[in-house]
């Protein structure tokens, strides 16, 4: 498939593997420039081995406010800009309501929740600094609606639901306050997808995923990814403040 978007800067977060791999390897494809973005550099030289003028690969903490703020000056300083950001990145937490200490509860939301604002947060300063509009996409999850409580089946816990839970509510008021700077904001809510992330996952879990889609399939992480890249596109330029489900009508079934 043809990439929807061109000639863009994007920053990708969560890129070294996953959903956020398969974003940054699209968008490059299609003739973008990608600031690619994880936690630790060993693993984004593993996902991009390749040198490329339209990548340049940063590990940084998106839960910390001024490493947000580093990111952004990045772009502006390797591509001259900023048009839009997928944010990709997340932990995740299978422990159950018994297990989960305040500590957990808090750490998890530092990266699900505080990260995904602080991100946001500092792409948008910049889009409006550039004046001309831009779009900005969060990542949810599914879990919101089908609530799993976590344990050795590998599913998310409550921690992980809670976090997701409020990507919607961000997603939302962010929309409302950036709308008059012409920046989109949308969330992407994928279903289970061929990610590590489910690498835990027991099989007895994967069998009732496949079972209860009607694709008959787990989705792929480019499935996904395309699905977020559409969100900055042009097509979707009158689309803001929405949660797009990505789960093949699982959630329905």
């Amino acid at each position: 498939m043809s990439c929807c978007v061109s000639n863009q800067s994007v920053i990708v977060t969560g890129a070294a593997s996953g959903i956020g791999k398969a974003c940054a390897t699209y968008l490059l494809e299609g003739g973008n420039r990608v600031l690619a973005v994880d936690l630790r550099q060993a693993d984004l030289n593993a996902a991009f081995p390749a040198p490329s003028p339209a990548l340049r690969t940063l590990a940084a903490d998106i839960s910390d406010t001024e490493t947000c703020a580093g990111i952004v000056s990045t772009s502006v300083e390797v591509f001259g800009r900023v048009d839009g950001l997928i944010h990709w990145a997340g932990r995740h937490s299978i422990k159950t309501w018994d297990e989960l200490t305040a500590e957990d509860f808090d750490a998890l939301l530092r990266v699900n929740v505080t990260g995904s604002f602080l991100i946001a947060q500092a792409v948008a300063r910049r889009l409006i600094a550039q004046g001309e509009g831009g779009a900005i996409v969060l990542t949810g999850s599914t879990a919101v609606i089908h609530a799993p409580i976590g344990g050795t089946a590998g599913n998310g816990g409550p921690a992980y639901v809670t976090s997701k839970a409020a990507i919607g509510g961000m997603v939302r008021t962010l929309a409302r306050a950036l709308g008059p700077h012409n920046i989109r904001v949308n969330g992407v809510a994928p279903g289970v997808t061929e990610t590590p992330m489910i690498s835990n996952y027991a099989q007895s879990s994967r069998a009732l995923q496949i079972e209860s889609s009607p694709f008959g399939r787990i989705g792929s992480a480019e499935e996904v990814a395309e699905a977020g890249c559409m969100l900055i596109s042009a097509a979707s330029r009158y689309v803001s403040g929405e949660m797009l489900i990505v789960n093949g009508a699982t959630s329905f079934g």
